[in-house]
């Protein structure tokens, strides 16, 4: 079995290319945190199979929050709410992170969604 991590991004927001890194960082690592205390056999296969990480864009904080309610009922996932320190203003909801988890199951919510 395959395992992934996907990172759901808003282009509505104009991030800067280092901010929506900074932010896509942020997802990914709490992602991977909640998923250690729900699922610790996932992650440990995710680091052996190479941490597969996929980035994906959504255009709107609507469109984020549904596939946020979505997708924690099934896959740990993290929401992502800016400091609000350089570009954008505090508590703006940027991305999600999701899993890692079993690729099949990442793909039931993302399949539809394009490559950043």
């Amino acid at each position: 079995m395959e395992f992934k991590q996907a990172i759901v991004v808003r282009t509505d927001l104009k991030m800067g290319k280092g901010k929506t890194a900074a932010q896509c960082a942020h997802a990914s690592i709490e992602a991977m945190e909640k998923t250690k205390i729900k699922f610790p056999d996932w992650v440990e296969e995710w680091k052996l199979s190479g941490t597969q990480k996929v980035v994906l864009k959504v255009s709107s904080e609507k469109e984020l929050l549904e596939l946020f309610e979505q997708v924690k009922k099934e896959i740990p996932t993290a929401l992502i709410r800016d400091a609000g320190r350089t570009q954008i203003e505090s508590g703006t909801k940027t991305c999600i992170g999701i899993g890692p988890a079993p690729e099949n199951l990442v793909d039931k919510y993302t399949k539809e969604l394009k490559l950043l």
